[in-house]
This record gives C-alpha cells, sequence and structure tokens, in this order.
C-alpha cells in the first residue's frame, strides 16, 4: 500500500517550473490570506500611528455625533497643532481612501485593515522611506492622490514631533 505522502511527493518531483510557479502563488495566496485573519493590535505600532488612529476613531465618533471634534483631540494629544494635524489627515485620508474607512470602536485595541494600511503608511513616512510609503498604496489608491496623502502624513509626524 502506498502512503499518500509519498503520493504527493512524487507528484512534487514531476512538477514543471510552470506548475511550480502556480503552486508556490497559491502558497503565497493562502499566506496573505492568513496573515490577513490574524488580528493586529494597536501596541504594535509606532506610537504616532496609534496616536492617529485613535484621533480617527475620535473623530468618526464625533462626525456620527455631528460634533466639533478639535476641542476633544486638543485635550487627548495635549496639543492644538497636531490635534489640527490630525483632522487635517484625516480629512484627506477620507479624501483619496477609494472606500469608506472602516475604524475600530475607540476603547477596541485591535486594527482593522484600513487602520493596518493607515498605521504602515505613517511608519514608513516616519522613517522617509517613500518607497515602501508608495508600495502600501499601489494598486489601492490612485497615483496622483498618494503625494498628498504623503504630504499630509509628513505635516502630524512634525506636529508630533515639535510638540514633545
Amino acid at each position: 500500500m502506498v502512503s499518500l505522502n509519498s503520493r504527493i511527493d512524487s507528484r512534487r518531483s514531476t512538477m514543471t517550473p510552470k506548475n511550480q510557479s502556480h503552486t508556490s502563488r497559491r502558497i503565497e495566496t493562502k499566506a496573505t490570506i492568513a496573515d490577513l485573519t490574524e488580528p493586529r493590535l494597536i501596541e504594535a505600532v509606532n506610537p504616532i500611528a496609534a496616536r492617529f488612529l485613535y484621533s480617527l476613531r475620535l473623530i468618526a465618533i464625533h462626525h456620527k455625533a455631528s460634533r466639533d471634534p478639535v476641542p476633544e483631540l486638543a485635550s487627548r494629544l495635549s496639543s492644538f497643532q497636531v490635534a489640527a494635524k490630525a483632522l487635517a489627515l484625516g480629512q484627506t485620508v477620507s479624501i483619496v481612501w477609494p472606500e469608506y474607512i472602516h475604524v475600530s470602536r475607540f476603547c477596541c485595541c485591535q486594527m482593522t485593515h484600513d487602520e493596518v494600511t493607515i498605521a504602515a503608511m505613517i511608519e514608513s513616512a516616519c522613517e522617509r522611506d517613500r518607497s515602501a510609503f508608495e508600495r502600501l498604496g499601489e494598486g489601492f489608491i490612485r497615483p496622483d492622490r498618494m503625494e498628498r496623502l504623503w504630504d499630509g502624513i509628513l505635516a502630524l509626524v512634525e506636529a508630533e514631533l515639535t510638540a514633545c
């Protein structure tokens, strides 16, 4: 009796490069899907990114209640300048994002996929890595809108660093 593993091994050894390429893409796709199912925690990101995500959540709450978020943002961020830049970046993100932005509840430690992407973009801007920033938005955000988002994130990072 031939075991299942030996049949699989014999099939793999006869794969053509084209089949191996297809198999490797399937494995990469499965790994990407598995990665997306893992919850990401806000405490694992850069502090500037985390503060902005909380600001974005607060802006969403105030928008739903038809209230001005600036006083609350200024109080929580301890800086009117940072609050203004966070609000401006929130508006920029909502304009350049191709769909509605999904944010978690304010008290939730897990991030949505949109929040993960935004945090990664902020982290790449903090490191002044424009190519990583561009890769994060590639195929998702229109190229003509990336410059505006980059500038908004850099303005927030500068405000955060000078407010200390």
